[in-house]
């Protein structure tokens, strides 16, 4: 006998679409197969995208950074993005190397809508295409190449429900644990936390490129 929580569980797509409805033609349009002149400039007026993977380990949601513009759109089926200094977890990129599947959502700071890119990715460590992209002096450490299959933006709800851009909404790093904090509790005590927040700064900054 199926327990009361399971009862109500959604289990096939009829279900799901008797719930929320039709789908509205303004939400099919808006997707597309290549990036649209529109949609190019949502790409390059973004500094901060989110790149999600999928490999026989898991999931992976991974942030990247930089300057807007960061992500290059070569032609309206390709974008490509370069890789920085990290923690050499290399996740997403272990994930591209056994399912290319990817998918991307740009922010605009300020923008109520975001960019969803979905699509396949190569990771490549060409010298020339690896120099197009020097931060600090330094290359990108890699380049994914994805081949873009669709492009659509989704609507400015959920930022707005969030407040997302609103200042006075801003979090004080102080109220939340810090690295260190983590760190030390996850480990038991064996990890120095204190220590490892008062070198972070500083290493962060000396290990950003």
């Amino acid at each position: 006998m199926e327990s009361r929580a399971e009862e109500h569980l959604i289990r096939d797509e009829a279900a799901l679409e008797a719930l929320y409805g039709a789908v509205g033609e303004a939400s099919v349009i808006k997707e597309v197969d290549h990036l649209h002149p529109h949609y190019r400039a949502f790409v390059e007026a973004s500094p901060f995208a989110i790149l999600a993977t999928a490999g026989p380990e898991g999931l992976d949601a991974s942030p990247r950074g930089d300057p807007a513009g960061f992500v290059v759109v070569e032609d309206e089926h390709t974008l490509l993005i370069p890789d920085r200094r990290g923690n050499n977890r290399v996740d997403s990129l272990r994930n591209i190397l056994r399912d290319d599947r990817v998918a991307l959502l740009f922010l605009v700071p300020g923008v109520g809508e975001t960019l969803r890119v979905n699509g396949r990715a190569a990771i490549s460590v060409d010298p020339a295409l690896l120099k197009r992209f020097p931060m600090g002096g330094k290359p990108a450490r890699s380049v994914l190449v994805v081949r873009v299959e669709s492009v659509y933006f989704q609507c400015s709800r959920a930022v707005l429900r969030a407040d997302l851009w609103n200042p006075e909404r801003h979090v004080e790093r102080s109220t939340l644990p810090s690295p260190g904090r983590i760190l030390a509790a996850l480990s038991r005590e064996r990890f120095d936390g204190e220590d490892y927040d008062r070198a972070l700064p500083a290493r962060v900054r000396a290990t950003l490129y």
